[in-house]
């Protein structure tokens, strides 16, 4: 335990250190991008007509934000902010703050790739085990395999692409973009619930085949190598049943690195899809993200990649904290 109990304290020490220094990258990356974003805002402002004033405007809008002072100040003002859990203003729709931009669009982004993602994954390490255990010259295998190994190749928008042309604008089943029908109010009733899951069908179903692919391949090469392995030669000379063999040794050994992919998979989900939600006009981060980038909204951004960056940096170090729980060959410390 008290090997453990080190290991714990040395990997919570390591957060802290990805944590800042991801603060860090996220506050300047967006700084070296061309561009002023006020003036991007205030041009946008008399392209529409409207008056901006001149060019005390500007500093104005500028001392409000933050932008009037020297990087260094701007660094710890920023570090300041966000340890009190303030993001700042949107730049592009002030007086709006960021968190009210990004918390309505997160449930969606979790419900498109949760849902994506998971599914994609159990799919994908269930029938990729069960091809990896028959052997890859078994029926199964000579039409599955093919398959698999064009969707891992083929991008996941790539997929949007020819589900929307197919499906949206050919036979027209399925709505080409938004997340729910225009003029729909937001409630917990059946039919805008329905409505949102038909408006959600395509993306998901890009993101589900495309990530199969690689699940399923992946899979299926740990099984084909365990198959040999010694513990299963044992439990044949057992006795055991082929079945109990397959599921409770084969599988079970082979699914840890399908579990540590699933783990950074879903650390990923708040990221989200950001071109398929992009394409279909989908209301979650991945969207506002890049109408952020368009507008050179700093605080958005930000705000944005700081979340992305904190649920991958936390889903790694959960899955370090109980990857010796659960597996006693890795050691603590890594000896």
């Amino acid at each position: 335990m008290g090997l453990y109990i080190r290991y714990l304290v040395e990997r919570t020490m390591m957060l802290f250190l990805v944590v800042i220094a991801a603060l860090s990258i996220n506050f300047v990356i967006p700084r070296l991008s061309p561009g002023d974003p006020i003036e991007v805002v205030l041009a946008r402002m008399r392209d529409r007509g409207e008056m901006v004033g001149g060019r005390e405007i500007v500093m104005e809008y500028k001392r409000m934000f933050g932008l009037d002072q020297d990087i260094a100040t701007q660094f710890f003002s920023y570090i300041r902010e966000v340890l009190k859990g303030n993001l700042g203003y949107s730049i592009s729709y002030f007086p709006a703050k960021v968190t009210d931009i990004i918390m309505p669009a997160l449930p969606w982004t979790i419900f498109l790739l949760g849902f994506s993602v998971m599914t994609s994954w159990l799919l994908g390490t269930t029938i990729g085990g069960i091809v990896g255990w028959r052997g890859q010259d078994s029926k199964i295998g000579r039409i599955l395999t093919p398959i698999t190994l064009i969707l891992n190749t083929i991008p996941y928008y790539m997929l949007a692409l020819i589900l929307v042309f197919l499906l949206a604008y050919t036979l027209q089943i399925f709505p080409l973009s938004g997340g729910y029908s225009i003029g729909a109010t937001p409630t917990l009733s059946l039919d805008f619930i329905l409505d949102v899951l038909r408006h959600s069908i395509l993306p998901m179903l890009s993101i589900v085949l495309a990530g199969m692919g690689w699940w399923f391949l992946s899979m299926r090469a740990m099984v084909t190598t365990v198959k040999g392995a010694d513990f299963i030669l044992m439990a044949e000379a057992k006795g055991l049943t082929k079945y109990r063999i397959m599921w409770k040794h084969a599988f079970r050994n082979a699914l840890i690195p399908q579990v540590t992919g699933l783990a950074m998979s879903l650390g990923h989900i708040v990221g989200g899809a950001i071109l398929t939600e992009t394409m279909f006009s989908y209301p979650g981060i991945g969207f506002n993200l890049y109408g952020a980038i368009s507008s050179a909204d700093y605080p958005v951004i930000q705000g944005i990649t700081l979340i992305i960056v904190l649920s991958v940096c936390f889903a790694t170090y959960i899955l370090d904290i109980i990857y010796p729980l659960v597996d006693p060959r890795i050691k603590h410390g890594g000896t």
